[in-house]
Formats: C-alpha cells, structure tokens, sequence
C-alpha cells in the first residue's frame, strides 16, 4: 500500500518594491523545499509605491519565468489569511541581518496565533545579499545609479522607467 505524501505548498509574501537579487534567492531555494511555491505581492494602502501590484506581478514573473512550480499573485489584507487561502502550510520569509531577525520572530509569534496551521519556514540570505533591500534599492534608482548589482537583469530597465522619473537629474 502507498501512501501520497501531501502536497507542499508555501507562500513566501512581500510588497517587493522592486523585487531584488535577495527576493530572487530565497526563491529559488525556497522553490526547491516545496512542491509548489505562490510569491505573494501584497498591496499596502500604507506604502505608496511608484509600481501597481500588477506591475511587479509581472515584473516578478519575468524572473521567475523558469521555475515550474513558482507562481505570482497580488493580495491584499493579512499575509496569513493569503496563505490559507492558497491551501498552503507554510510561509516562508528571508532574513538579512540580526535586525530582520526580531522584527520577523515577534510577526512568526503573531501568525502562529492567528493561524497555527501555518508553519513559517526562515530561511538565512546568502552573504552577498545581506546588504540588499528594496528601500536602498530604490534610492539608488530614483538617483539614476547602476543597478545591475542589485536586481534580476529582466527587470532592471522596469526599475529604472518606474522611479527614474521621480529623481534628481545627475
């Protein structure tokens, strides 16, 4: 007799704005844990974002065009009642530093409160990412400086048409 191992689906949620090398790496490792692996762009009315959640929907995807069980979608409202309406048991969530570590603790304790179901799964950026965030990021785009160190080449030119426009000229 066989039994079926049960289908191991995560969400690995985030605004990415604008998703970097960091975001690309935690997925492509996280999509090699799991059987299926949903990237959430959250939209929240709290940030502006120069890009609509259905522009980094397909930026996002541009990258991940070649991972077969990655999929992108946009949500709005908690991450954790996204992942359980994607019938997933897992989210995953990428840590750079020590500071990202208690910010990311205190939200895995709250989660687990709301949604003891749902496992969150840590996964440690490799050292040539630690350094990277979106907020930097964008910085370095609005003031027209290199960015091919920090994102997938497929969305570099995005980047730049997105923020450049609100910069200050060189």
């Amino acid at each position: 007799m066989t039994s079926e191992r049960p289908i191991r689906r995560a969400v690995y949620p985030g605004s990415f704005d604008p998703f970097h090398l960091g975001h690309e790496n935690i997925v492509r490792r996280a999509a090699t844990l799991f059987d299926d692996l949903i990237i959430g762009v959250g939209i929240n009315p709290e940030k502006v974002s120069n890009q609509s959640a259905q522009q980094r929907v397909d930026a996002i995807r541009s990258v991940v065009t070649d991972v077969p069980n990655v999929s992108v979608v946009a949500f709005s409202g908690l991450a954790v009642n996204f992942v359980r309406s994607q019938s997933a048991t897992f989210m995953v969530r990428g840590i750079r530093a020590l500071a990202d570590t208690e910010y990311e603790f205190t939200m895995s304790l709250t989660n687990a409160m709301m949604a003891p179901e749902i496992e969150t799964v840590f996964l440690m950026a490799d050292k040539e990412f630690t350094n990277l965030s979106s907020t930097l990021i964008r910085q370095i785009a609005t003031h027209r400086g290199d960015l091919a160190p920090f994102l997938p080449s497929p969305i570099i030119d995005y980047v730049k048409s997105h923020y450049q426009q609100r910069g200050s000229n060189p």
